[in-house]
Parts: C-alpha cells; sequence; structure tokens
C-alpha cells in the first residue's frame, strides 16, 4: 500500500493543476474582452502620446 500513498499527492496536484488549466482558458475572452483590449489600447495610446510630447520637447 505504500505505492498508493505515494502516488496520491502527484496525482492529486495533476488534477488540480488541470483544473486550474481549463478554467483558465474556458474564461478566455467572454463579455469583458472588449473592455479589457480598450483599457489597453488606451494605455498604449497615453504611452506614446506622451513619448511623442518629450520627443517634441528635445
Amino acid at each position: 500500500m505504500d505505492y498508493v500513498s505515494a502516488i496520491v499527492p502527484p496525482l492529486v496536484m495533476a488534477i488540480f493543476f488541470t483544473c486550474v488549466i481549463v478554467t483558465m482558458i474556458k474564461h478566455q475572452g467572454g463579455a469583458n474582452k472588449a473592455r479589457e483590449d480598450a483599457a489597453v489600447d488606451a494605455a498604449f495610446a497615453q504611452a506614446e502620446a506622451a513619448r511623442q510630447a518629450a520627443a517634441k520637447d528635445s
């Protein structure tokens, strides 16, 4: 029975890890995807504007 007690913790960890990965993949995109993309685009636009303003001042 030592082999059973040796295999249970890695097996439980593997099952948990698989569930975490599946959950992450299922929740990509969805209803908030457009809002998240807009926030990233706004951050990039703000950084680009700051870079151009700094270059213009130089």
